[in-house]
């Protein structure tokens, strides 16, 4: 538990200097929205779980990623997890599509 706070508080120092720590909230358009939605449902599902409770990969529920920063989502998101079945996203998705992501994540997607 200790080596996983040391490695967040170290991701979270690491993004603040390459500067992913200021990522606007800026809004997708409509249709891309949609997109980003089925990303969520389709790709993600597919080793979270479909309702994000976990699978091959671990919960994304509001619960599991209560207390996580926002930061640190949009990392896992951006740049996976090496090791990991949890690839990279941002060779697909610019910055502002993965904060809207991790956005919709920590709100509790899907939605009750």
């Amino acid at each position: 538990m200790a080596r996983t706070r040391h490695r967040t508080a170290r991701l979270a120092g690491l993004l603040a200097a390459c500067g992913l720590a200021a990522i606007a909230q800026a809004e997708p358009g409509a249709l891309r929205q949609g997109q980003l939605e089925h990303l969520l449902r389709q790709d993600c599902g597919s080793c979270h779980g479909l309702r994000m409770t976990g699978g091959l990969g671990p919960p994304l529920t509001r619960q599991a990623l209560a207390g996580k920063p926002r930061e640190l989502l949009i990392a896992t998101i951006a740049y996976g997890r090496p090791g990991t079945a949890m690839p990279n996203w941002n060779a697909l998705l610019d910055d502002q599509d993965i904060a809207w992501l991790a956005d919709r994540l920590l709100q509790g997607f899907p939605p009750p």
